[in-house]
């Protein structure tokens, strides 16, 4: 729709179903009436056109970055309801009905996603919204093969890229994958922590100085030069990185091995207004450079809104819109929940796709007609039609080799001993306890076990001397898995 039609479409708001409309019960067949008449007549609204290719789309390296446009279909997810009890009752329960005889109750399950589609293509940046428990981060981490245990995707939901079929494998291969809590050793520096990622995740054929080469690039696109010799610290405990340089960081991390496809959960979590915007023009251009970038975020500002080439409204595990962000003021317009004059649209579009407290039954029926008034449209039915013909794009570039692992296992070893040894140098206080417990447990034993003869009882004297020495050692590692095991047991109950 030009730009003439959407000044004529806010200046007859009026002639549209009003949003007491969308309430009532009769609202179904005015709302499908404007959805087929207005969206059907529509300039570009359906089109489903994928935007123009980037000028500069290369990596970097001389080589041309693989487009990649990600497609999903029939999306069913389903998970396990809590039952009462505590993790212990549970685990219990569990192991009983292993050696007893009792009739296998299967646990009830929760729909979480319904029928969800989508397509987003290269050169994008696509942004998943919507109020809370709307499966926002269930479709990214189906989207990405990283469910957590319990959920279940339908054997009938499709996930294709340029067309294809893919499986976690594949997907792995060349999609990056940002969670919303960064995990970072905060002893080591920006660029220490960038350098052993590219030890262990470049491919292996690559020099030390290429990789090295590699890791200057990316701390100059994703500007963090200044930062690149501070430690990134410890949230809370060691001063270091600030929120939004430790949000470039993981963005910078994943960047090292150019993947054509980036998947981010809540990426401006936590983050004031203006390190949000900037972490979200760092995503931008990425996007810009040929690559897919998929988002989830809560409630952007209206800069932040402008920012995102397209976006999908989810709510009550369904979709209620994908498009442009000029489209969804005309859809919402055609439904009857006109967005007002100077509000932001992006806390509009949640507001009128959550469910109010106290109003839960209305506030349903509205989800429902908009998720339906969606389903019948234009673009909908085109990216049905799309999707139903499974040919996006050029096929997918074969993997250059079949190795299951980037790097060696002496490659692997030797980078987790340097970032080791560069951790220890780091924390002297820890160097000094570690040497003071040590000798003090050397002498301790060395003065029980003094004077052993060479003898049948002596020698094995010196064995339980040799033991104690082995145990003392690894106790030392072994402890903190046990206060990690018994957190999470206490955090389940």
């Amino acid at each position: 729709m030009g730009q003439e039609d959407q000044e004529l479409l806010i200046r007859g708001g009026s002639k549209h179903p009003s949003a007491e409309h969308l309430n009532n019960g009769d609202s179904g067949a005015a709302s499908q009436s404007c959805i087929n008449q207005g969206f059907g007549q529509a300039k570009n609204y359906g089109t489903l056109r994928p935007p123009s290719p980037p000028e500069d789309s290369g990596s970097g390296s001389g080589q041309v970055a693989e487009n990649l446009t990600y497609a999903w279909h029939n999306m069913d997810i389903f998970g396990a309801v809590n039952q009462p009890g505590s993790g212990w009752r549970q685990l219990v329960n569990r192991t009983r009905g292993l050696f007893c005889n009792e009739r296998h109750i299967p646990a009830p399950r929760k729909h979480l996603l319904k029928n969800v589609c989508g397509v987003a293509y290269p050169g994008e940046l696509l942004a998943v919204m919507g109020s809370s428990g709307a499966g926002k981060t269930t479709l990214l981490n189906a989207l990405a093969f990283r469910s957590p245990q319990g959920i279940q995707v339908s054997p009938s939901g499709m996930r294709l890229l340029n067309g294809q079929p893919v499986d976690a494998k594949e997907m792995q291969a060349r999609c990056a994958y940002v969670q919303q809590d960064d995990l970072f050793i905060g002893s080591l520096t920006a660029r220490e922590h960038l350098i052993f990622q590219a030890m262990v995740r470049m491919p292996r054929h690559l020099t030390y100085r290429q990789r090295v080469a590699r890791v200057d690039q990316v701390i100059q696109e994703l500007s963090l030069s200044k930062c690149q010799h501070t430690i990134i610290g410890v949230p809370g405990r060691v001063k270091g990185l600030s929120g939004g340089e430790r949000k470039r960081l993981a963005f910078a991390s994943e960047a090292l091995t150019d993947p054509p496809l980036l998947i981010c959960d809540e990426p401006t979590s936590g983050l004031d207004s203006f390190t949000a915007h900037s972490v979200v023009q760092v995503l931008k251009k990425l996007s810009q450079k040929g690559k897919t970038v998929i988002l989830t975020i809560h409630q952007p500002s209206s800069e932040l809104f402008e920012l995102f080439d397209k976006i999908l409204l989810m709510a009550e595990g369904r979709v209620a819109f994908l498009g442009t962000p000029s489209e969804a003021v005309d859809f919402f317009s055609y439904v009857g929940a006109q967005c007002p004059t100077n509000y932001n649209p992006a806390d509009f579009y949640v507001q009128v796709l959550a469910v109010v407290p106290g109003r839960e039954i209305e506030s349903r029926d509205r989800i429902a007609k908009i998720c339906d008034n969606f389903a019948i449209s234009k673009v909908a039915r085109d990216m049905e039609q799309l999707l139903a013909t499974k040919n996006l794009e050029k096929p997918l570039e074969q993997p250059e080799n079949g190795y299951t692992y980037k790097a060696t296992w002496f490659m692997q070893f030797r980078a987790v001993l340097w970032r080791s040894w560069l951790s220890v140098l780091k924390e002297p206080l820890l160097v000094k306890v570690r040497l003071i417990q040590t000798t003090m447990v050397a002498i301790l034993i060395g003065l029980i076990f003094l004077g052993q003869q060479l003898t049948q009882v002596g020698v094995m004297n010196i064995n339980g001397a040799i033991f104690l020495f082995l145990t003392n050692m690894t106790f030392q590692n072994v402890f903190a898995t046990i206060n990690l095991i018994f957190s999470n047991l206490i955090g389940s109950d």
